[in-house]
């Protein structure tokens, strides 16, 4: 059948009348948004973010690329948790969520965990701001400033890799000296380039890393001089750290006689006793039990410690780095020892406590700590003292993470595995 020109201009019009009417209905099925589209993410870190921003409404997290820091205000300025994979990677600290659950408040110490936390020395001895005068040197008595448990921080500033804070407050010490200081504390995320160039390694190669720094500064606000005779005050960086059975801390220490630079490694006898299922001593390192199922501690002095420590997960492959500023040639440190001290400046540089059931049957956490100190703060009205810590987590290719461990702390991720078994 042969078409006129005007059914031809039918044909096409229907045509087109039936591809709009199709296009239009393909319009009207609702297509996925970005927002639907959006992977959703979640992983250990994220759960710890979305729990503690249940109980810190303020809760801070700093980014650097893929690592992250939560960082808490009201618990004055600690970093509570890190993650070198986003919010869908591992937590590295230590967050005690039963105890945030609870709502309670211990007089002696709420432990809600954190993986840097800002305190003050001495902790025992004749000096100590954690025992009140002529109380006996017992767990009973011991409770920690409110300053270092409860008290927020205020926040002076904040930015997307930084958050810096303030506090001004006053102690009295166990012989009866009073402290008023100003306390200064930034808290920054770092890159990986900048660990690098902190780790003075050639690379972390294709490691998961996350590395943070704080500066944490003491200022005497008084109109007097702080002196030995009265009793001095440290800076002190306590980490808390998921445990695991085979977490082992490795100190690096620095040789020679024992008669120019004292013992290798010092034990806090009264948090409970060490033998060699726990506490390794070899030519220029220490290595000790972080398992959370003895409580007890360790240090190095001064004059031994070097401005790094650490610690290997075996189980989760996690490699743990704590550097530090150590002044030379210093060597006067708060001694916090749990008694009347013969020398209250004779203390430690760098300390470890592996967390276990305390006299009343249970543990704080369980968890392990690196800690660091600053030397004793002889300051004058006005002077101030600041100690910096850089913390740094590292999970991933084994044959990567045994090079950073040889390069800092000097040992083979084998050994530190194999040095209790």
């Amino acid at each position: 059948m042969k078409l006129t020109f005007k059914t031809k201009q039918r044909t096409a019009f229907v045509a087109l009348l039936f591809t709009v009417l199709l296009e239009g209905c393909k319009d009207n099925k609702k297509e996925p948004s970005q927002a639907d589209q959006k992977e959703v993410i979640t992983g250990p870190f994220k759960e710890d973010v979305d729990f503690m921003k249940q109980y810190e409404k303020d809760l801070i997290v700093l980014q650097s690329g893929k690592s992250m820091i939560a960082v808490a205000p009201r618990l004055q300025g600690r970093v509570m948790t890190s993650s070198s994979d986003g919010m869908a990677g591992a937590s590295y600290g230590w967050i005690n969520k039963v105890h945030y659950k609870s709502g309670e408040i211990n007089p002696q110490i709420n432990v809600y965990g954190g993986e840097e936390r800002f305190w003050l020395g001495p902790e025992g001895g004749q000096y100590s701001i954690y025992f009140k005068k002529g109380k006996d040197f017992t767990f009973e008595n011991w409770a920690t400033p409110k300053l270092i448990d409860l008290e927020p921080f205020d926040v002076l500033e904040q930015t997307t890799d930084k958050v810096s804070f303030t506090k001004s407050a006053a102690l009295t010490n166990y012989a009866g000296f009073t402290f008023n200081f100003q306390i200064n504390r930034d808290v920054t995320i770092i890159s990986n380039n900048t660990i690098v160039s902190q780790l003075g390694v050639a690379s972390i190669g294709d490691v998961k890393a996350v590395g943070y720094k704080t500066e944490n500064t003491l200022k005497n606000i008084d109109d007097k001089a702080w002196t030995k005779d009265n009793g001095l005050l440290s800076i002190w960086m306590l980490g808390m750290y998921k445990h695991s059975e085979t977490t082992t801390v490795v100190m690096p220490y620095k040789t020679g006689n024992d008669n120019d630079l004292g013992k290798p490694v010092n034990i806090y006898e009264s948090f409970g006793a060490l033998d060699e299922e726990r506490l390794i001593a070899k030519e220029g390192v220490i290595y000790f039990k972080g398992d959370g199922k003895h409580r007890s501690k360790i240090g190095l002095s001064p004059e031994r410690a070097k401005d790094i420590a650490g610690s290997y997960d075996a189980q989760n492959g996690v490699l743990t780095i704590v550097k530090y500023n150590k002044p030379d040639g210093v060597s006067d440190y708060v001694n916090s020892k749990w008694e009347l001290q013969e020398f209250p400046y004779g203390g430690d540089a760098v300390n470890s406590y592996n967390d276990g059931p305390t006299p009343s049957g249970e543990p704080l956490g369980p968890f392990y700590e690196l800690e660091t100190s600053s030397p004793a703060a002889a300051l004058q009205p006005d002077e101030a003292i600041t100690h910096t810590q850089y913390t740094f987590h590292f999970e991933g290719n084994e044959t990567a993470l045994n090079q950073i461990s040889e390069a800092t702390l000097g040992v083979s991720l084998e050994e530190i595995k194999n040095v209790f078994k």
